[in-house]
């Protein structure tokens, strides 16, 4: 075999009896049986599995080769449109205001503070210096203890989501002896920076434990003070806005439970706040004085709020038969986050597809909104550091127009720009145009579709298209500022986002049709609004890659089998399309925390007859596939190396068509794929260099044909 001749995999079949039911899986041999070792070690992955993916990666290259200059092109591009030394906009802290930046060239981020009011920079913990020899590097959290002598890190080497934890002198820049191995990379300081919480994963990769840390002690001496017992639930770490509570959050995809600590009392045990109940999510803040009590202020489902409203309880009962509406639930209107200050409460909430900021005074309850005018957009809050403050910070996008963080006084209303993201190569939003419409589903649904192209875009059928979707776990997928995605848009692309049930688009209901019974609406969706752009004359079925990554990747494997003549390409990043056999092992990372997603096909026979209908992997078939390009990372323990690998040898034994079956494995990442923000242009150019050329679309459209 050249590597201009496609691999194919040795068919070793396996067969068990499932529910009376025979599985047969001609590829399990590339599961590694030590894959828990290779998360931590790639080197000792199997002689054979590893000389598979190399030949794939090998056949991929020289698929690629002849589009070399096409990459480079695209890459400088890219790169050409980032502002190199950018940075985020300080938030002051006490004396200090603290940031990040990139240098020029820097894959890696730095953590920078300045002295108030006008001290010179500090750098404080230098990533490009980290990342020195290492083939892969990412920088996970840092965090300054409140006396801002010491900054505490996490960082990634493998790819596998295992960080350690390192904490540093600010004072003298030496790093202490504690090295915390092995965590989720939460941490969390307590009140006086004596002592840190963190989380370590089960053995089935699940985040389970929490520990205390005293600075100065040796971490296998660390005190766990909580441990989740139920196998589908994760923890994770959080503080609340006044910073009195650390919160330790536990909770499946529709299930919650927090627990507070004591900041300034690091011996206080966790304290519950309300008992899980199935169905029941919340989410805490903290007020020490609402109307002259100590308050937990909380974001809910309870009670049927399908949309979630905001309660409050005391925070020394604060049971559910304690909790009062603050901010009804009203239908429609879904309240995504919420944060408290001294005098304030904002809240993010999307109605009619568009989210939106309300400012609440909570001496009056007066309310006002925080309003834009363009057909779609991306909005975010940032709070900061301070609680007794006026000033809240909000960042602001659409497709057309760059990121801008923006100072909101929730008082006066007044708001000022604090920053514009730069793009240094030049950008007129004036030459695009950006729309959102929504696309009739064959129940009656209204799926929206976010859509960006070039004015002057021909809108006859002939424009290609590149249509993106994810639909899982309630995720949103902002119609936000793209530098990378001009690249396409400026050959001649109209680039789409559908907004697929799964999603919380249009609400909780929308996520909720779009999982377990409902799931395959979020593949109908998607096949709506691809023939919906076609009969609307945006494109045609040969002018179409679809793209998605993760849970899309599964909806890429999914359409792939229902409709391949809909799409000429597709574009699957890290897919999870071996969902059967995942759901049926509770030994693989992260499988019982997915059956509220996707449904339990060990207890439930409904949800094996229901995921195996639609699991990719498990209904390819004989077809005449589109071109279609999966890539893969070998540590990830989200979606494993060996699901998009089977799936590409399965669909390569069954296409009838000659389009290629393209598999790409990054040997040293996980899920995120390459880490530094340079190396994760290549990346991104391999994917459009592919759409580029399943369609032909090849030159821009600013320049000669």
């Amino acid at each position: 075999m050249t590597a201009l001749e496609p691999p194919h995999a040795a068919r070793r079949p396996s067969t068990r009896t499932v529910r009376g039911v025979p599985l047969t899986d001609d590829y399990a041999w590339l599961r590694a049986e030590n894959w828990r070792d290779v998360m931590r070690d790639p080197a000792v992955l199997a002689p054979d599995i590893r000389a598979y993916l190399e030949a794939e990666n090998a056949y991929a290259d020289a698929y690629f080769a002849p589009l070399g200059d096409l990459r480079r092109t695209l890459v400088a591009e890219m790169r050409a449109r980032i502002k190199e030394d950018d940075s985020t906009v300080p938030s002051p802290d006490g004396a200090f205001a603290y940031y990040s930046r990139h240098r020029d060239g820097g894959q890696h981020p730095l953590a920078c503070r300045k002295a108030l009011p006008d001290g010179a920079e500090d750098i404080i913990l230098d990533g490009d210096k980290e990342a020195e020899g290492k083939a892969y590097f990412h920088l996970g959290h840092w965090s300054h203890s409140r006396d801002h002598r010491r900054l505490a890190f996490s960082a990634d080497e493998q790819g596998s989501e295992l960080h350690s934890i390192r904490v540093r002198d600010l004072t003298t820049g030496a790093d202490l002896p504690d090295v915390i191995g092995e965590t989720t990379g939460d941490l969390l300081w307590s009140t006086d920076g004596g002592a840190l919480y963190y989380i370590r994963r089960d053995a089935e990769h699940r985040p389970s434990k929490v520990y205390r840390h005293v600075l100065g002690t040796a971490p296998e001496a660390d005190l766990l003070i909580y441990e989740e017992a139920d196998k589908g639930f994760f923890v994770s770490l959080g503080e609340t806005h006044s910073r009195a509570f650390g919160l330790i959050a536990c909770g499946d995809h529709q299930t919650s439970e927090v627990y507070l600590l004591d900041l300034a009392d690091p011996a206080a045990p966790p304290r519950l706040v309300a008992a899980r109940t199935p169905g029941v999510r919340y989410e805490v803040e903290h007020h020490p004085a609402l109307n002259g009590t100590d308050t937990l202020v909380l974001l809910t489902n309870a009670d049927d709020a399908e949309d979630f409203k905001i309660v409050t309880a005391p925070t020394a009962t604060p049971e559910r038969a304690q909790w009062r509406d603050l901010v009804p639930h009203a239908p429609g209107r879904m309240i995504l986050s919420h944060t408290v200050f001294a005098r304030h409460m904002t809240r993010l909430e999307r109605e009619g597809g568009l989210p939106r900021i309300i400012v609440r005074d909570l001496e009056t309850g007066a309310e006002h909104a925080v309003a834009f005018d363009e057909e779609a957009y991306a909005l975010g809050l940032s709070p900061g550091f301070p609680f007794d403050t006026r000033e809240v910070r909000f960042t602001y996008a659409s497709m057309t127009t760059p990121a801008e963080v923006w100072s909101y006084d929730m008082a006066s209303r007044a708001r000022a720009l604090l920053k514009r993201q730069e793009v240094p190569s030049g950008h007129d939003p004036a030459d695009y145009v950006t729309r959102r419409i929504l696309a009739p589903a064959p129940d009656g649904e209204s799926v929206p579709v976010s859509l960006i192209y070039r004015k002057g875009t021909p809108l006859d059928g002939s424009a290609p298209l590149l249509l993106y979707g994810y639909g899982a776990y309630g995720i949103t997928i902002p119609s936000s500022f793209s530098t990378s995605r001009l690249s396409l848009v400026d050959r001649g692309f109209i680039y789409a986002i559908a907004h697929v049930r799964g999603g919380t688009d249009k609400g909780w209901r929308w996520y909720a049709q779009g999982k377990l019974t409902h799931k395959t609406n979020t593949f109908i969706d998607f096949i709506a609004v691809a023939e919906h752009l076609v009969r609307e004359r945006f494109t045609a079925p040969d002018r179409i890659v679809a793209h998605g990554g993760s849970a899309g990747g599964m909806l890429m494997g999914a359409v792939a089998n229902l409709r391949p003549d809909l799409f000429a390409g597709i574009v699957a990043e890290v897919p999870f399309v071996d969902v059967l056999t995942t759901m049926l092992d509770d030994t693989l990372p992260l499988t019982p925390p997915e059956w509220p997603e996707w449904g339990n096909p060990i207890a439930d026979p409904d949800a094996f007859t229901r995921i195996r209908a639609y699991s990719p992997v498990d209904n390819v078939h004989a077809a005449a596939y589109p071109a279609i390009f999966a890539l893969a990372g070998l540590t990830d323990p989200r979606v494993t190396y060996w699901e998009p690998a089977k799936w590409v040898a399965r669909l390569r034994a069954a296409n009838t068509s000659d389009a290629p079956i393209l598999l790409r494995t990054n040997m040293d990442a996980g899920h995120g794929g390459a880490s530094g923000r340079f190396d994760r242009l290549d990346e991104v150019a391999l994917v459009y260099a592919f759409a580029l050329k399943t369609v032909k679309a090849l030159t821009p459209v600013s320049e000669p044909a």
